[in-house]
């Protein structure tokens, strides 16, 4: 059975936009409000605003929505929630990881999949553009090189991953990346290696090459 990792943060966030806690939640109402909060959300409603500013914001907003929605689906598909508490957090916090330029590919046959990571922002990013991860301090840095080879539509999404942080930071980087391909992608590349697309294997293989010696 798979897990259902929540901080108490998250609980209280989806407490928050979906008006019920997780346990309280069925699939029927979680679908009518997360249709509302995609509408509401969504970064192109706040295109007419001439602020950068806002739209970035609007656009974390929107992703977090997703990301606690990918948790929530989790869930009602009969995982274990497990609450990660300040007090596991705190023991963990003596390790340390960090990478610059962690390659990532990801190949896919949904087209949806670019604007799912990067949001109606996809439309402009170019090689070499520095893309930051929301509530993280990670960034990604783009390679716009992805056409396909197969009849039909195939893309291969390919970026650079720079982190360091405790292991809270590595949690976060892969609860964004696993929300936003789960589902969408046919396979996962890290670091050249295969890599099963689920959390718990994401999370092994990241923190696997990027675990710092102490001191």
């Amino acid at each position: 059975m798979n897990k259902t990792i929540l901080s108490t943060e998250e609980q209280e966030a989806i407490r928050k936009f979906f008006g019920k806690p997780l346990e309280e939640l069925d699939e029927q109402s979680f679908k009518e409000t997360h249709r509302k909060l995609r509408s509401k959300y969504h970064p192109d409603n706040f295109e007419k605003f001439e602020d950068e500013t806002v739209r970035e914001m609007a656009q974390e907003r929107f992703q977090q929505i997703e990301r606690l929605a990918g948790k929530v689906r989790d869930h009602l598909k009969g995982g274990k929630l497990h609450t990660v508490t300040p007090e596991k957090k705190a023991a963990q916090s003596f390790e340390r990881f960090g990478f610059d330029d962690m390659k990532i590919e990801i190949n896919t046959n949904d087209k949806d999949l670019k604007y799912h990571l990067f949001g109606s922002s996809y439309r402009w990013l170019v090689y070499g553009d520095r893309y930051k991860i929301p509530d993280t301090g990670a960034s990604i840095i783009i390679d716009e090189d992805h056409q396909g080879h197969r009849i039909g539509f195939r893309e291969s999404i390919r970026f650079y991953l720079t982190f360091g942080g405790r292991s809270a930071e590595v949690e976060n980087i892969v609860d964004w990346l696993f929300g936003k391909i789960q589902n969408r992608a046919s396979s996962l590349l890290i670091e050249g290696n295969l890599v099963p697309i689920n959390r718990e294997a994401m999370l092994s293989a990241i923190k696997k090459v990027s675990l710092l010696p102490p001191g």
